[in-house]
């Protein structure tokens, strides 16, 4: 199946003190490198949203279409820009998603607008697939004055990875981690 996989890198981090999350090191490699190695081999087009464009060891770099918007105006330029009509949405504060687990999103629930996991933490919108025909909605809610990705994606048709499904990706417990305080990179380093 054809697919683009773009990582949101654009954040400020204020949380975490205007730190790279990105750049953060995980078990002796930065997440966007592991990151990287996941979706090698499996996307057609690996791109991340974020900072000035430019190219960086074989994937573009592209700045944010709306800049401010967060993480909503990060997913918005992915699907505006996206070349397939699946695109995988990752955020880049999640050092444990493995090849294999964003491969099944990609290649499940076409018929959807939306193939997002949800554990009991709840619903991961910036670990999901969307089809690029979800924007115009992505966009409506923004110009509404929405904000959180989670308000922005209620009305699409989602496809829910969860349970047994989520499962037999995830055996550690660990595969949808993000990184948002300097507690949670404690945690994970601790892992």
């Amino acid at each position: 199946m054809f697919w683009d996989a773009y990582i949101l890198a654009g954040g400020q981090a204020r949380r975490l003190g205007g730190q790279d999350k990105s750049a953060l090191v995980v078990a002796n490699r930065r997440i966007l490198d592991r990151q990287l190695a996941a979706l090698d081999g499996r996307a057609a087009r690996i791109v991340v949203v974020g900072g000035p464009e430019r190219h960086i060891g074989g994937v573009d770099v592209i700045p944010d279409r709306l800049p401010g918007m967060g993480a909503l105006g990060g997913l918005y330029t992915a699907l505006v820009s996206a070349t397939s009509d699946r695109t995988l949405v990752l955020a880049c504060d999640m050092p444990y998603v493995t090849g294999p687990f964003l491969e099944f999103l990609a290649t499940t629930g076409g018929e959807c607008d939306a193939t997002v996991p949800r554990d009991r933490n709840g619903l991961h919108p910036l670990c999901a697939v969307y089809a690029r025909s979800a924007a115009p909605a992505i966009r409506r809610a923004i110009d509404r004055g929405v904000r959180r990705v989670r308000e922005a994606i209620d009305p699409l048709r989602m496809h829910l990875i969860e349970g047994p499904a989520l499962a037999a990706f995830d055996p550690e417990g660990r595969l949808l981690t993000n990184i948002n305080t300097p507690d949670d990179y404690a945690r994970v380093l601790r892992r």
